[in-house]
């Protein structure tokens, strides 16, 4: 039987968003490393981190969130060599977009590498990645040596937080440390686009347009799905 998540009054320790305190960073990667939860800046909104390589976290990062366990976790790494650790292959495709495109605003799938934690891919054999963007994120990832997750601090179906303030208070209930970097810019998140198919498929227009990606990659957009 699933025993219930612990209620916890998480610490709140303030971040500089452009010179992230090491003090600071050291004490959220030590959480992770031991398979504790932490709300992060990223981008555009908040996320809810957890150790990408560790299934228990993971599992506790569904709950927190109400996840439905058929929707795969976003993940964020910091340099393009931890794509080997998650990628099965990185097609030529990719490699155009990472070079015009990353760090940060683009989120490509990839098949996933065997031996991942099932929960992070929902079993689909595929897996998001964006290089990130922020120096608090990259700065976590450096300090715990692996991959975090990049899912937005919200419960499932429900608005991201670009405040600490707008947390809602059933993920901050369960979270173990929280890095305040003030106000974020909010607005849409990255576009996601797979890139296991002979012809890239956009899943989600975000703050790069299709006609960028497909400009990128010299083709013609298809069936584009509208921004959220």
């Amino acid at each position: 039987m699933k025993q219930p998540l612990c209620s916890k009054n998480p610490k709140i320790l303030q971040i500089d968003p452009e010179h992230p305190q090491p003090e600071g960073i050291f004490e959220a990667s030590g959480i992770l490393s031991t398979g504790g939860v932490i709300v992060f800046p990223t981008l555009t909104l908040y996320g809810l981190g957890v150790d990408a390589f560790n299934a228990r976290a993971v599992n506790t990062l569904f709950e927190i969130k109400g996840r439905p366990t058929d929707k795969p976790i976003l993940i964020l790494i910091c340099d393009i060599s931890q794509l080997d650790s998650l990628a099965r292959e990185v097609p030529a495709a990719a490699r155009l977009l990472m070079n015009r495109f990353w760090p940060g605003r683009l989120t490509m799938v990839f098949h996933a590498k065997k031996g991942l934690p099932k929960n992070l891919t929902a079993q689909k054999g595929k897996i998001g990645v964006r290089l990130t963007g922020n120096r608090v994120a990259a700065s976590l990832i450096t300090g715990l040596g692996r991959p975090v997750t990049g899912t937005s601090a919200n419960l499932s179906g429900r608005p991201g937080a670009f405040r600490i303030s707008d947390l809602d208070p059933a993920v901050k209930a369960h979270v173990d440390l929280i890095l305040d970097a003030g106000t974020l810019k909010g607005g849409v998140g990255s576009t996601i686009i797979d890139i296991t198919f002979d012809s890239p498929k956009i899943l989600r227009e975000g703050e790069i347009s299709a006609s960028e990606i497909y400009k990128a990659l010299g083709s013609t957009p298809v069936n584009v799905p509208q921004s959220p």
